[in-house]
């Protein structure tokens, strides 16, 4: 099985399919890349090479219980990028994914990097401060949290149905039964040391510095009934990004990669094309 060992000699597991032009996939909170089975497919039959990791603590890699803050999650991503000799790539994140590429751009800049695509985004910063008015109050956060150490399963079950999918029992017209179960699975086998510390990671990370990184191509897609990170943050994070396109999903909630995953292969093909 492939694997990449980081600096603090934490193994991650990852995908690499495909030859062409590299797609690097960064995954929602909580869940491994399993979650983008149905980009890599058809973009692997497109002619591109898609590559997709289980960040630490996540899916087949290791559970360090240390390393959640974003500097050593980006370190992780470089030496994935570096051991496989990535260059002109694509990065897509979901979520926290794309508060790690705004990590990574900054931190490691984007000699390696054409484009970003950033898909239900939470930067550039979810938490309410005096300076950022707009964010989300602690008091939330802690509400969220305790119901995740409370009982995590039942979280992820319910509540988190809710948010995701913007409903308590999706559509089946839209998503089956057996797909919401095999996403909650991945979430249910994540460390819990690791969702729960980036969570609050992702919550109380200041990535408003990092968006005068994004000097490639970036193109920021957002479902209107986003309730996970509403679209106000792709407007704030369209504005900080000079250049960038920003396409609204009517409709949408927070799992476009599952409700909208053709409408979304298109976006990212055209994309990446253009």
């Amino acid at each position: 099985m492939p694997f990449v060992e980081t600096k603090d000699h934490t193994s991650l597991y990852y995908r690499d399919w495909g030859t062409g032009q590299p797609v690097v996939f960064l995954n929602s909170l909580a869940l491994s890349g399993n979650m983008w089975e149905y980009q890599m497919m058809p973009l692997t039959n497109r002619g591109l090479r898609c590559v997709a990791y289980d960040r630490r603590g996540h899916g087949r890699s290791d559970d360090p219980g240390r390393g959640y803050d974003f500097d050593t999650l980006v370190d992780d991503l470089a030496q994935l990028i570096n051991q496989l000799d990535l260059h002109e790539i694509t990065l897509v994140g979901q979520s926290m994914g794309c508060a790690e590429i705004a990590r990574y751009l900054s931190r490691h800049g984007t000699s390696r990097i054409a484009r970003a695509v950033l898909i239900g985004t939470c930067t550039p910063f979810m938490l309410k401060t005096e300076d950022n008015p707009q964010g989300a109050p602690e008091e939330i956060f802690e509400v969220l949290l305790k119901a995740q150490l409370e009982d995590r399963q039942h979280y992820y079950r319910r509540e988190g149905l809710v948010s995701y999918f913007g409903s308590r029992w999706p559509d089946k017209e839209v998503v089956s039964t057996e797909m919401v179960q095999w996403l909650i699975q991945q979430v249910l086998e994540t460390s819990p040391k690791a969702s729960v510390e980036c969570f609050r990671s992702a919550w109380h990370t200041d990535f408003r510095p990092d968006m005068q990184a994004f000097t490639v191509p970036t193109l920021i897609i957002h479902g209107d009934r986003d309730q996970n990170c509403p679209l106000l943050y792709a407007k704030l994070t369209a504005q900080a990004i000079p250049g960038s396109q920003l396409h609204v999903y009517e409709g949408a909630a927070h799992a476009l990669f599952l409700t909208h995953k053709e409408r979304l292969n298109e976006d990212l093909l055209a994309f990446i094309n253009s």
